[in-house]
């Protein structure tokens, strides 16, 4: 190589950290940035609306707490497999990330599934011990709102994770897909966790 092609080499600029690549990337955190904004809207709705009501309920008296504590740590274990899928992915592992990644999926699904039994438990259901029907009290309102709209999410990741497991095993995508995929899934499993402080135990 020529003294003038070093030095054109040498010259050429460093590489941006926004490039092609990270454009994925900073889309979902954009995203999740106004995601954040409608939970927090909701939380904090459900927090007012709860102070200035003079009969709510006492969350244990008429959720089950132990059903939700097994659902929310179905999302924790399933956070840690999406970590170990994208490890996985960069060692080059697939059938690794197969089985991580799948496990991720399952995890998500089987919290829609017992959500969707404490739904049904609790739809039209008359609580004497609580003093109220609960599908006509404000906190039924505001919990099916909460809890449905970060069920929309949870869906929303499982046909997510579902797309990128299939085109990963087709080599159509790489780690920086599932990367950008575990950020959207940490923060509804993140938002589940607030969602279960607020509604369900405080």
């Amino acid at each position: 190589m020529s003294e003038a092609a070093v030095m054109h080499v040498s010259a050429e600029p460093a590489e941006t950290p926004l490039t092609p690549e990270s454009w994925g990337k900073l889309g979902m955190w954009l995203f999740l940035a106004g995601d954040a904004m409608s939970f927090g809207g909701l939380i904090v709705g459900y927090g007012l609306l709860r102070h200035a009501s003079a009969n709510w309920p006492v969350p244990s008296a008429v959720l089950g707490i132990n059903l939700t504590a097994f659902m929310t740590f179905l999302l924790i274990v399933s956070s840690v497999t999406m970590v170990q899928a994208l490890s996985a992915i960069k060692r080059g592992d697939m059938p690794g990330f197969k089985k991580f990644l799948w496990l991720t999926i399952l995890g998500g699904a089987g919290f829609l599934g017992l959500q969707a039994y404490e739904w049904t438990h609790l739809i039209g259901h008359t609580l004497p011990e609580a003093g109220f029907s609960f599908s006509t009290h404000l906190f039924a309102t505001t919990f099916f709102v909460l809890t449905g709209f970060h069920g929309m999410h949870v869906t929303g990741g499982v046909i997510y994770n579902s797309c990128v497991l299939a085109a990963c095993s087709r080599g159509r995508y790489g780690a920086k897909h599932v990367e950008i995929a575990g950020l959207y899934w940490h923060f509804v499993d993140l938002v589940w966790i607030l969602i279960f402080t607020f509604v369900y135990l405080i």
